[in-house]
């Protein structure tokens, strides 16, 4: 393997996608995809060619895209990621453009909380669209908060991370925002195996995949100020249930949101 071209065939005997195989060689070559498909005769420098040939040979295997280039773009903004955190979604995009709605009709300086905040994409892109937040994330994994804190200062943003179990975090503060895109997916589902190298805590919860979002409705109204709003994402089969659990909690103006599949993906209610 001693050119791109060569590179890029090997790719193909691996079955590996080609867009996946041309942005592992933009990142190990630092330069962008147009460069390289006018340049395929290029040769690789020895050390060029073993890492992308490891890198194909990881990706191959299933590892994500996203783990082995360090990075992932969520609502304009370039994070990065470390298999210590979920990798960001498009479908969260819902979750945040919903946030972003009701803080344009909120207070001048909203309180705003990020729970189970990850590589910190939903709390970094509030703040970053919407810049008077004052913006708390939790997380229970020291190592995931290292990574938030990481992207936080890289991009300047100004968010107050905090290690802490869900509400345990927040102690006895009140929000005019809460978000959340929990672990919601039941123990044993059929589509865990395709997400083994992402943090299982981050993922599951639970038989029914629901445990995490029980305890955040349950605490919730204790840390939501007055026409407060809580946010949470979930699985595409669940709306109906987090539905139930914030009617059951007392929530007004309960509501579902979809993805741009048009699946149910996010649930809120608003605390009166």
């Amino acid at each position: 393997m001693t050119r791109i071209a060569d590179a890029l065939a090997h790719a193909r005997a691996l079955r590996v996608d080609r867009l996946d195989a041309q942005l592992l060689l933009e990142h190990v070559l630092q330069r962008p995809r147009s460069w390289l498909l006018a340049h395929d005769e290029v040769s690789l420098t020895e050390s060029q060619a073993s890492n992308v040939a490891a890198l194909l040979q990881r990706r191959a295997q299933g590892e994500p895209l996203a783990y082995l280039t360090g990075e992932k773009e969520f609502h304009g903004l370039m994070l990065q990621v470390t298999p210590d955190v979920l990798i960001p979604r498009p479908d969260t995009e819902t979750l945040v453009d919903w946030a972003l709605a009701l803080l344009q009709g909120g207070p001048l300086e909203p309180r705003v909380l990020d729970l189970g905040t990850g590589s910190g994409a939903i709390a970094l892109a509030l703040k970053h669209r919407h810049p008077s937040a004052t913006v708390t994330a939790i997380d229970t994994s020291d190592a995931a908060l290292s990574v938030a804190e990481a992207n936080a200062q890289r991009l300047g943003l100004d968010i107050r991370f905090v290690l802490g179990s869900w509400w345990s975090g927040a102690k006895n503060q009140q929000f005019d925002l809460v978000v959340s895109n929990p672990p919601y997916i039941a123990l044993g589902d059929k589509h865990l195996p395709a997400l083994r190298h992402e943090p299982e805590l981050a993922l599951t919860s639970g038989v029914d995949g629901l445990d995490a979002l029980r305890a955040i409705v349950s605490d919730a109204p204790a840390h939501l100020a007055s026409s407060g709003w809580l946010l949470l994402e979930h699985g595409h089969d669940q709306s109906q249930h987090v539905r139930a659990l914030l009617l059951a909690a007392g929530f007004a103006n309960v509501q579902t949101r979809e993805d741009l599949a048009g699946i149910g993906r996010c649930t809120g209610g608003q605390w009166r």
